[in-house]
């Protein structure tokens, strides 16, 4: 099943399909979505980022230690560290790096 929107709504964050219809949702404290993506999304939660599926379920984990999510879409995500943009897999596995 596909992601259409993540949404937070007051202390959730909600999933949503593409006919609207929610998924599922998770609690919101301290967690901010930062990117969406087809089948994942991803949040900065204070020292990590974390990559969620449609369900809610922690897919991975990394260190946010001077990382910042400037986009997520189709099967990636991209970071902005440093002077580098780095594209990540939902495994938080690093697909590529190029200079900004």
């Amino acid at each position: 099943m596909a992601i259409s929107n993540v949404q937070n709504e007051g202390s959730w964050i909600r999933v949503y399909d593409e006919k609207g219809k929610r998924i599922s949702q998770m609690s919101s404290s301290k967690i901010e979505v930062v990117g969406i993506a087809s089948s994942f999304f991803v949040t900065d939660e204070g020292s990590w980022i974390r990559v969620y599926d449609e369900n809610c379920k922690r897919i991975s984990q990394m260190s946010s230690s001077n990382i910042r999510v400037i986009s997520a879409a189709g099967n990636t995500f991209t970071t902005k560290e440093g002077s580098w943009l780095r594209v990540y897999d939902e495994k938080c596995k690093r697909i590529s790096q190029r200079s900004a």
